[in-house]
Formats: structure tokens, C-alpha cells, sequence
């Protein structure tokens, strides 16, 4: 039952859409812009990095929050649940039409739930990968993908083939996104940013 819990909590949390509303309040419409998807790389793309953070900061927040609720409710398998609920959310959120993002950053943030240890491993490759390459998006990536193998060191077999199957959840999201995207046209663009 507390795992039902974890998972219904996390979905809550996941539909608020912070992307969208961080978007909003500088006059964009992430969901008419760029690939059409309203989390926080496209409102990266539209807002630039300072305008964008709180965007970064709100979906990480989200499966952070959802996992720690799911810790106190069930233990790691109810932190799991809680972040998966959340990565739901976000892809389908309640509160915005269930029209979502792809949950990589609700899922970063819930890494740090799940293996803070390795969250921070991960972190430490991204930024030295996002330095090296002078790229912040090549930086997280690395960071994204290196969280299993970091976890792998630290966490149960048990433990990473669990976060596989949230990375897999993200996979899924992106071949889903990447078939009904939205092609940006002149008169859904987002206008210029300075």
C-alpha cells in the first residue's frame, strides 16, 4: 500500500509544470515552440540559461521531493516509486492536460534521492564532461548517463537495474515525443531573447 502511496504522491508532484509556468511568465508557450515539449530543455532553448534555471531547478525538485516522500513512506523501493510516479507526472501531468515533458530532469532529481553518492559521482563526471566539451547539454548528458555506472560501484545490482528502468521510461518518452512533435513555424516561434 505504501508503495501505491509513493507512486500517487510522486504523480502529483510531477504534474505541476514548473517548465511551463517559468515559460509563461517571460510571454513563451513552450508547447508551440521548438519540438512542442514543455519541460526544461526546450525552455532552455527558448529562454536561455538565466531564465531557464528555475525551470531546471523546479523538474529536478519534483522527483527529488517525490522521492524523499516515498523514502519515509516505503524505504528505497517507495523512493523508487515515488520518482517513477514523478517521471509519470511530468510525461502526463494532470495539471496541464497530460501533455508533458520527457522527465530528464525530474529523473536527475530523483537520482539524488535514490543514491545521493552516486548523484554526486555523476555530477562530478558532468561537470568535468560539460567543461571539457564547453557544453552544458553534453555535460548533462554525461552526468545522466554516468549515474548507473557510478551507482553500480556503490548500490545493489538490484538497485541500478532499478534505475534502468527509469532510464528506460525516459527512452520511451523521447521515441514517443520525438513521433508527435510539433514543428515550429513562423508564427508559433518564440520570440527573440536577449
Amino acid at each position: 500500500m505504501e508503495y501505491v502511496a509513493a507512486t500517487v504522491i510522486g504523480y502529483l508532484i510531477g504534474s505541476v509544470p514548473f517548465a511551463l509556468m517559468v515559460a509563461r511568465r517571460h510571454g513563451v508557450d513552450l508547447r508551440r515552440t521548438a519540438d512542442g515539449n514543455p519541460g526544461a530543455w526546450n525552455a532552455l532553448e527558448q529562454l536561455g540559461p538565466r531564465r531557464a534555471l528555475p525551470a531546471f531547478l523546479g523538474d529536478g525538485a519534483k522527483g527529488l521531493a517525490a522521492g524523499v516522500a516515498g523514502w519515509a513512506l516505503g524505504g528505497f523501493w517507495g523512493a523508487w516509486a515515488g520518482v517513477a510516479g514523478a517521471m509519470i507526472g511530468h510525461a502526463l501531468p494532470a495539471f496541464a492536460g497530460f501533455r508533458g515533458g520527457k522527465g530528464v530532469m525530474t529523473f536527475v532529481g530523483g537520482a539524488i534521492a535514490l543514491s545521493p553518492l552516486a548523484a554526486a559521482g555523476a555530477a562530478a563526471v558532468g561537470v568535468l564532461a560539460g567543461a571539457l566539451s564547453r557544453s552544458f547539454a553534453r555535460g548533462a548528458q554525461a552526468g545522466v548517463f554516468a549515474f548507473p555506472l557510478v551507482q553500480l560501484a556503490i548500490d545493489s545490482v538490484v538497485r541500478v537495474l532499478a534505475t534502468g528502468a527509469l532510464m528506460t521510461l525516459i527512452g520511451a518518452l523521447f521515441a514517443l515525443r520525438r513521433r508527435s512533435a510539433v514543428p515550429a513555424t513562423p508564427e508559433t516561434a518564440a520570440p527573440p531573447t536577449t
